[in-house]
Order: structure tokens, then C-alpha cells, then sequence
């Protein structure tokens, strides 16, 4: 896994995320461990994510053949 996780649209890291940081809240964990196991579109070999109002303005895309969308 990359050393930082981050949203590859934004630049922005799961701790400056206010939907992150109330989820890991929530779970008893931190928002990278959150984002790690929780999102969809978390791409383990880059760390790159994308988080929800990101993902929005991207149009909400979705894989190929049933396969599920990961961030570049």
C-alpha cells in the first residue's frame, strides 16, 4: 500500500474529510484505516481514493463488466 492515502481528485486526505473522520468515528478507527476498509473506490496499490463529492461531480462511474470502479 502507498504511504499516503489520498483523494487522487482533490489532493485531499481521509483526516480532512469531514465524511471520513465522522464514519471512523463512528467505527472506533481512524479515517485511513476507515477509507482502507470501507471505500469502494479505495485503490490499494497507489492509495489513491475518491471520495464522495468527488465522485459526484465525476459522474459516479462505475467498472467494466461488473467489475467496481477504483480511483486511478
Amino acid at each position: 500500500m502507498a504511504e499516503e492515502l489520498i483523494c487522487f481528485r482533490c489532493k485531499q486526505r481521509p483526516d480532512q474529510l469531514l465524511e471520513y473522520v465522522i464514519a471512523a468515528s463512528d467505527a472506533q478507527t481512524t479515517p485511513d484505516e476507515y477509507v482502507c476498509r470501507e471505500e469502494g473506490t479505495f485503490n490499494p496499490d497507489n492509495g489513491h481514493f475518491c471520495c464522495t463529492e468527488c465522485y459526484i461531480k465525476l459522474g459516479q462511474p462505475v467498472g467494466q463488466r461488473g467489475q467496481r470502479w477504483v480511483a486511478p
